[in-house]
């Protein structure tokens, strides 16, 4: 089966790609559900919350590991917004599927102003500057090879 690493900004849309294309029988590792799932009643869809987000992120980590070993089962859909240098070798050794979801930095920009943390700005400047070199136009691509 096929690994998928959606990678992109905040409020791009990377969840909305994978209820596009993950089916029912599919793992689908997002730290936002993943959050959402550990977060007590009334907690915001979006917690940025440290003690929140730092559960969230070893719970995900273990999700990976298990989920990893089920690829001859099963697609696993992995949302990660900004892979580091280990994250990208490891993903192709895999033989991961890269998409790249990104509707331009100004679509993105409303999206985190209208719903999310005002401390995702400064995640979405970094992506930009990161990850994109600075270019802002739309781009939704999938790739068999990892950057």
């Amino acid at each position: 089966m096929v690994l998928y690493v959606i990678t992109g900004p905040p409020a791009a849309g990377k969840t909305t790609w994978i209820n596009a294309h993950a089916k029912a029988a599919d793992v689908v590792i997002d730290l936002d559900r993943i959050t959402l799932a550990l977060t007590g009643p009334g907690a915001p869809q979006w917690s940025q919350d440290p003690v929140h987000v730092r559960v969230a992120q070893r719970a995900r980590f273990a999700a990976i590991d298990e989920a990893l070993k089920l690829l001859d089962e099963v697609d696993v859909y992995l949302i990660h917004t900004m892979p580091g240098p280990k994250a990208r070798a490891r993903y192709r050794r895999l033989g991961a599927k890269v998409v790249t979801v990104d509707p331009g930095e100004d679509v993105v920009r409303e999206r985190v102003a209208a719903m999310r943390s005002p401390a995702m700005d400064a995640v979405v400047t970094r992506w930009y500057r990161d990850h994109r070199k600075g270019g802002s136009r739309p781009i939704t691509t999938q790739s068999s090879r990892a950057w």
